[in-house]
């Protein structure tokens, strides 16, 4: 039932973002990268980024070429304690793809936003994909830092329907009640935010309170003790 709600509100998060958003940066909500790769990519996976390539294994397949779905695992760096995960939206060649995450670009002098078909490129000695450039968007390019990644987690079939699943029509026609009520109530709630907003919000929230159930479902009871 856990992973059921997750789901349902995975996909129509999902559905609500990508069906509404302009092509380039959205900046009615704050999104984290992790809730917003999951959503999007349908790959089940909670914790902080960096943690996303360690839990992969028995769960999804792992490489280290890029696949349209995948999720590209960014490591730690001293900037980005806590890693970064974004979804393959495009493979362009080799050694040149396109991402769309979350929490990347300052645009607008704020964090938080989403960003579509962002360019990435392969500047590995190797070609492996162990280290990247990626577009920037207050300076217009890729600029100088490279950023080492563990590699790309593939989706399943499960998360293949997932990450589909938020664009057909009823969950769309859900989403736009969700919408409606939002509006009703945002003032109230938060003064000045759009409805997107609080489906970010919520969101987040859900990812919260869901990786907090999950752990405690993993720990024995007293009987089994």
């Amino acid at each position: 039932m856990l992973k059921r709600t997750r789901t349902v509100i995975g996909s129509l998060a999902a559905a609500a973002v990508m069906t509404l958003a302009p092509i380039g940066a959205i900046a009615d909500t704050y999104w984290q990268c992790v809730p917003f790769a999951r959503l999007i990519s349908g790959i089940q996976i909670f914790g902080d980024a960096y943690t996303w390539w360690k839990q992969a294994p028995g769960r999804y397949e792992t490489g280290f070429s890029p696949k349209t779905g995948a999720v590209l695992c960014f490591k730690p760096t001293g900037k980005m304690t806590l890693g970064h995960v974004a979804v393959v939206s495009q493979v362009l060649t080799d050694r040149v793809i396109q991402i769309t995450h979350a929490n990347w670009s300052r645009i607008g002098g704020t964090r938080g936003q989403i960003e579509k078909d962002v360019t990435v490129i392969d500047v590995s000695p190797k070609g492996d994909w162990s280290t990247v450039k990626v577009w920037y968007d207050p300076v217009r390019d890729l600029g100088s830092t490279t950023y080492p990644t563990y590699g790309f987690i593939y989706q399943d079939a499960q998360a293949i329907r997932v990450a589909n699943s938020g664009f057909n029509a009823a969950q769309n026609a859900a989403i736009a009640m969700a919408q409606s009520a939002a509006s009703q109530v945002v003032s109230t709630v938060r003064p000045g935010a759009g409805p997107l907003a609080m489906l970010g919000q919520a969101a987040d929230s859900t990812d919260r309170i869901a990786a907090l159930i999950q752990a405690a479902l993993s720990q024995p009871s007293s009987e089994q003790k």
